[in-house]
């Protein structure tokens, strides 16, 4: 595989998780807006019950122990991780500095 190939398939796989994130909030009662560039620190914004929610999403691999960037953690970015395999999301329970 190439460098760029491998580099399209892992924007596809980040841009199907971001999807199924959008609608696995809206299950769980959120308005979301998504990031309409390709970077930055913050992927959706998600609103409930006046709560306003900053998300990172991330494809869950074979790694654990996903931290979040100085830049994130100063903004109060949550992780919301997408198990590609199983198709399901759950929040980070991050600790203090993570």
């Amino acid at each position: 595989m190439t460098k760029q190939s491998k580099h399209t398939l892992d924007n596809r796989k980040g841009d199907l998780a971001e999807f199924y994130a959008v609608t696995w909030l809206w299950d769980n009662g959120y308005e979301v807006f998504k990031n309409c560039g390709c970077s930055g620190p913050i992927d959706l914004i998600a609103t409930k019950d006046g709560d306003v929610t900053f998300i990172d999403v991330k494809t869950k691999s074979g790694r654990s122990g996903r931290t979040r960037s100085p830049e994130q953690l100063a903004l109060g970015v949550k992780l919301l991780n997408y198990n590609s395999s199983t198709r399901q999301l759950n929040f980070v329970n991050h600790k203090n500095n993570d």
